[in-house]
């Protein structure tokens, strides 16, 4: 035998070993969490446990995977997934897992960017699956809504807007994010220069805590809820359900789309939107995305195409005769918008389509196992970009594919305390950015490659963000910032990331965190780490 074989012989056997253990662990785990469930009452074993060697084992997993860098033959993969249809299930779920000393992580919608609601760095970890608890219970006369973490942002909205065509909720945009994250993480939307984050409409919570006790806002207290309202629901337990506050909406709102190109007067839009896009009156919300593409009027050369998205609560007449006088370099006219109602106005957001060719219903569907490769990183910035400094953005941008959104704050957000909720961007804050970049092709190769660009742009952007600390959003997360493996630096690890999402709220977390799970059982790469022990 060669060595090249014989080394190609032991990989093979190695892997092989590998799988053993992993089967033969996967089967013991199975056994034991089996048998410590049928210990509690209506726990339904049998039902909600699903081991690797189980037929719908990987359709179970898949389904939520929303990034495809995280499905792999190589992504680890847990030992079991456990699928609660009660709240009963949960809290004998997280009593078997801390009796056996599982990992515990906890997807609702699968939407995290760095998939950490269901792989993991520990060797051995179980997914509590939550997409079974999907209720929603839309109160229109007090306009609220209980809605279960398993829940979509779609059929969130579908529910409200069965109920009433004046109500609506302040929250995300993508109608297959789960409910539990979204909220958890902060949750915004187009309708946050009006009514704030979904964070800052949330009335009550449900709450699985480290005893297995189920928890509302009254039980649990003050300081956990609040922390639960932006601060990651996975370091603190598993959230159940959110009671919602509904928000007026006209029956009438307003939208449109308006692109230019940096070659055209794209410069002079992004300087004035910039000025303009923060101020406004709080009913318009203006999104910008800014994408390398290759220029319309100069063949097989690059520019970057400006897109202005927007979101009216009112008519386009008055639209139309606001931005006339705040944003003329704009140039927007009567044509470029679509009077619609709020819930098409959803479906409008999804995927640019109008109501006369698709229907609000399309927000039911989960549309599972669907995933592209992708990266997202996070900035906000407080002082506007000059015009220098943007034409050597767009220079940099077309070295790549990595595409920018800016979302404007202001309005209701600048309003609001920054310590009234773990999320701490508020007055201050001109717009945040989204770094954003997907690819389609497969392997290790063009993965790094598009990695690498976001963080090439990431880097460039330095002097124009937020600053000590540089600061970054929970729910675009990424892992470049930090990530914490809770051995005997955690608490320092923990601040890096900490500091960057939760500014001066990070303290707070800790002192809750170590309150309600000084163990840590609640943990994943960037959680909140309690307190270091006194030794």
């Amino acid at each position: 035998m060669t060595q090249s074989n014989h080394a190609s012989f032991l990989s093979s056997v190695l892997l092989l070993f590998l799988l053993l253990h992993v089967s033969a662990t996967s089967a013991s785990v199975y056994d034991d969490f089996v048998q410590c469930l049928n210990t509690h009452p209506n726990s339904s074993a049998s039902q909600i446990v699903i081991p690797q060697n189980n037929p719908s084992f990987t359709s179970t997993l898949r389904a939520y995977i929303r990034n495809a860098r995280f499905n792999t033959t190589t992504t680890p993969k847990p030992v079991l997934i456990l699928t609660p249809t009660t709240e009963s299930h949960v809290q004998a779920s997280v009593l078997c897992a801390v009796q056996l000393k599982l990992q515990l992580k906890i997807r609702s919608g699968g939407h995290d960017y760095e998939g950490i609601s269901y792989i993991s760095s520990e060797p051995t970890f179980v997914v509590l699956d939550l997409f079974n608890l999907r209720s929603i219970d839309v109160n229109a006369e007090d306009a609220t809504a209980w809605a279960q973490a398993g829940a979509t942002l779609g059929e969130l909205y579908y529910r409200i807007s069965e109920k009433s065509k004046t109500l609506g909720f302040a929250a995300g945009i993508c109608p297959t994010v789960g409910v539990g994250g979204h909220l958890s993480g902060g949750g915004y939307g187009n309708l946050l220069r009006k009514y704030g984050l979904a964070v800052d409409n949330v009335l009550d919570a449900l709450i699985v805590d480290v005893n297995g006790k189920l928890l509302d806002r009254k039980a649990m207290g003050e300081d956990l809820f609040w922390a639960i309202r932006g601060g990651g629901g996975g370091s603190f337990g598993v959230i159940i359900s959110y009671k919602l506050k509904l928000v007026p909406v006209p029956e009438t709102v307003t939208v449109f789309r308006v692109m230019s190109y940096t070659e055209g007067n794209a410069t002079d839009v992004v300087l004035r939107w910039q000025e303009v896009a923060p101020t406004t009156v709080d009913d318009l919300w203006m999104r910008m995305l800014l994408q390398p593409v290759t220029s319309p009027t100069n063949k097989g050369k690059k520019t970057v195409r400006i897109s202005i998205l927007a979101e009216y609560l009112g008519n386009a007449n008055q639209l139309v005769s606001i931005l006339g006088k705040e944003f003329p370099e704009l140039g927007l006219k009567k044509e470029d918008c679509l009077e619609m109602s709020w819930i098409e106005s959803v479906v409008w957001w999804n995927d640019g389509s109008t109501p006369n060719v698709t229907k609000p219903d399309v927000l039911l569907d989960r549309n599972l196992d669907q995933a592209s490769f992708g990266k997202r990183k996070s900035d906000y910035v407080q002082t506007p970009i000059s015009r220098e400094g943007l034409e050597s953005l767009w220079k940099k941008m077309i070295e790549g594919k990595t595409g920018l959104v800016f979302n404007p704050y202001g309005g209701k957000m600048a309003q609001i305390s920054a310590s009234d909720a773990p999320f701490p961007h508020r007055a201050g804050n001109l717009f945040k950015i989204q770094y954003s970049v997907n690819w389609d092709v497969a392997g290790e190769e063009a993965t790094n490659e598009y990695l690498n660009q976001s963080r090439v742009l990431y880097s460039f952007m330095t002097p124009f963000v937020s600053k000590n600390p540089r600061s970054a959003f929970l729910n675009y997360r990424d892992l470049d910032i930090g990530v914490n493996n809770f051995r005997k630096d955690s608490f320092e690890q923990g601040k890096v990331y900490g500091l960057m999402y939760f500014n001066d709220n990070f303290d707070r977390l800790v002192k809750v965190k170590t309150a309600v799970d000084p163990g840590n059982f609640f943990r994943n790469e960037q959680s909140i780490p309690p307190l270091p022990s006194k030794e």
